[in-house]
């Protein structure tokens, strides 16, 4: 017997970001936006831990290219290659063309510069929960 999710049902995000301002910022924001964070990682090390350990506890992931430590080109492919895939959202502030086709190509469901807030307001409205949407 499956358990039916209350209306109220939150999307879980998780957020791979080395900056700790902008991992606040984007908290708030996808809070603001009807999600739960369920995790952060500053490092590609971290993200990848934390995938492994959750691997069917995320929706949406947002990820930077460049984190602390390792790259976030291999955080994208971990995420999107998991037994339960959510979307994969590349926020970055190194998007050149080429970078936003490899990310493509890695499965990224959308790739966002860090100067396009507004485009990344978009987005995360796209992956909100609507009322009256969650599952039974």
């Amino acid at each position: 017997m499956q358990k039916a999710q209350t209306r109220s049902a939150k999307r879980r995000a998780f957020v791979a970001e080395d900056s700790a301002d902008v991992r606040e910022s984007l908290t708030l924001l996808l809070e603001q936006e009807g999600f739960i964070v369920v995790g952060t990682a500053r490092t590609e090390y971290e993200a990848i831990d934390w995938l492994q350990q959750n691997e069917d506890g995320w929706d949406l992931a947002i990820i930077d290219l460049l984190l602390q430590e390792g790259s976030g080109f291999h955080v994208v492919r971990h995420f999107k290659s998991s037994p339960h895939p959510g979307k994969v959202l590349v926020f970055s502030g190194f998007v050149t063309e080429a970078i936003r086709v490899q990310c493509q190509k890695l499965g990224a469901d959308a790739v966002i510069s860090k100067t396009e807030v507004l485009q990344l307001q978009r987005v995360l409205d796209a992956f909100r929960p609507r009322e009256g949407s969650a599952k039974e």
